[in-house]
């Protein structure tokens, strides 16, 4: 049996875990080293038994965490080669981290089978990962994408679980307190996600088999939860699925983990 959950998952910080039998990966760590140790903590997991950390993209949200944990847990760091030598340097990893630039190959991370695959967002190379554990189980998560671009979409197909953004509603995005340009980054391609864009992937998602869905990045100024889940449910309602039946859906917490998805 695999596991897979976010520990914390927003504009104020994101990180993920997939698990099995123990040993396990994470996906970016943008909140404390305190705040990512007691997450795992409270699942079981001790950081000695990580296998390695996977990162999407330098953004803070992502990576704020990252140095101090290193500095008490010596793990490698995978991720694009520009993502990895921005890292090192600004400081954002010890000058002695291991660093694994994972374009173009299938990387063996403790028994893992690790992808990576591009995603469309304003930083230097950001990344999206689709991961096979030992025992043949696939999990893909997509976060900070404008877009789901047909490489984004071949990624995530016929996983058994994908975690895929859903940052904004669209209404509330353009009637809020944002600054014009920023709206507009967040709205292009090269931006977030929205509800709609999300909850269209879901179903062609489900339509090849997927059938485990957790939604991602949800903003706290234009975005809520409840609005993420409604879009999604709407969608797979009209195309014929049938919750907790054909399909799970969960939203991310924001500053908590997340209820696990066995697989």
């Amino acid at each position: 049996m695999a596991r897979f959950t976010t520990l914390y998952s927003g504009s104020s910080g994101n990180s993920a875990m997939v698990e099995e039998n123990g040993s396990f990966l994470l996906i970016d760590m943008g909140r404390s080293c305190r705040m990512t140790i007691n997450a795992l903590k409270s699942l079981g997991l001790a950081p000695e038994n990580l296998c390695g950390v996977l990162v999407t993209h330098e953004h803070s949200d992502h990576i704020s965490g990252l140095c101090v944990f290193l500095k008490k847990y010596a793990v490698p760091v995978y991720a694009s080669a520009a993502t990895l030598e921005y890292l090192l340097a600004h400081g954002l990893v010890p000058e002695n981290t291991q660093l694994m630039d994972i374009d173009g190959i299938t990387q063996n991370i403790g028994g893992f089978e690790v992808q990576s695959f591009e995603t469309s967002h304003d930083s230097l190379a950001c990344r999206g990962y689709r991961i096979t554990t030992p025992q043949g189980k696939v999990v893909s998560i997509a976060t900070d994408l404008g877009f789901v671009s047909d490489e984004v979409l071949a990624n995530l197909l016929l996983s058994d679980v994908v975690g895929l953004e859903s940052n904004y509603d669209p209404g509330m995005l353009m009637s809020g307190t944002y600054p014009y340009y920023l709206k507009m980054r967040i709205a292009s391609a090269n931006g977030h996600l929205s509800n709609e864009e999300c909850a269209a992937t879901i179903v062609t998602l489900a339509q090849n088999g997927c059938r485990h869905f957790a939604l991602c990045h949800i903003s706290k100024e234009n975005n809520t939860p409840e609005l993420a889940l409604e879009h999604v449910r709407a969608a797979m309602d009209e195309a014929g699925f049938s919750e907790d039946a054909q399909y799970t859906l969960q939203a991310a917490m924001r500053s908590d983990v997340s209820p696990v998805i066995e697989f």
